[in-house]
């Protein structure tokens, strides 16, 4: 039994002190792949020297997170798109459309999202897709990418269930991470609707820690406390979990 954790950040800007321990704890707990997202260009050096070191074990992802869209975002832009032939990157992520904080970029976070999906559809490379507070303004993109062929995981997954539906026709699945876990959420019910075929396991590691470890920082070997979680959902196993969100995820992600 494996477990993949398909959305964490493990490179030393969060863990720059203990991050080789931090692998190996992920390891430990059967966590033996975790793919790591980027946000912006200057993450990227921190993401490849992890995964350079730990090739079977992390996988890197290149993008630039909607909250890290600023005035320069077309560099960063350019930029990242000298990464997209590098036989090294699994996928484009984390992208796409953030409106908790404030408005100030909507534009030109929709110019970064619809950009970095149309490299997704002409390179062939899944998506690590990132909404909060925005659906509306990321279905209206991505519905003009409804035929292309697109794959992905809808990251941290807060819609409702129509929104999880419209996902999982066009061709995504769930991450679910540590939010399932707390107390009366919505969530859970949003997990069972769409069933174990259809959803992905994360931490979003430093981010989110699971309960009991809630407003701790979050590790990779906190993904079975999810796996458990859900196994209770469905009452079934927890290996039933492992073995059908590690298909689910190795099924988009073809290259780790």
């Amino acid at each position: 039994m494996y477990f993949i954790d398909s959305h964490a950040h493990l490179y030393k800007e969060y863990y720059p002190d203990d991050l080789a321990e931090v692998i190996q704890r992920a390891i430990d707990a059967n966590v033996t792949k975790v793919i790591l997202p980027s946000v912006s260009t200057p993450t990227l050096n921190d993401i490849f020297e992890a995964t350079d070191a730990y090739p079977t074990h992390l996988f890197p992802l290149i993008g630039l997170h909607p909250t890290d869209v600023a005035e320069n975002y077309r560099e960063e832009l350019a930029i990242l798109h000298t990464y997209l032939n590098d036989s090294r990157v699994v996928g484009i992520g984390e992208i796409g459309i953030d409106l908790f904080h404030d408005s100030d970029f909507l534009d030109a976070q929709k110019e970064c999202f619809y950009t970095q999906l149309q490299w997704a559809k002409e390179t062939g490379l899944p998506l690590s897709i990132h909404i909060r507070d925005a659906y509306n303004e990321s279905l209206e993109i991505l519905k003009q990418f409804e035929h292309c062929g697109l794959k992905g995981i809808l990251h941290c997954f807060s819609g409702g269930i129509q929104e999880a539906e419209w996902a999982i026709k066009f061709g995504f699945i769930l991450g679910i991470g540590g939010v399932v876990t707390f107390k009366n959420n919505k969530l859970q019910d949003i997990v069972k609707h769409v069933g174990l075929e259809n959803i992905a396991l994360e931490t979003d590691a430093p981010f989110l820690s699971p309960t009991p470890y809630r407003g701790q920082r979050n590790e990779s070997d906190k993904i079975p406390l999810i796996a458990n979680k859900i196994a209770d959902i469905f009452e079934t196993s927890v290996e039933k979990v492992a073995e059908i969100t590690t298909l689910n995820v190795e099924r988009i992600f073809t290259k780790i």
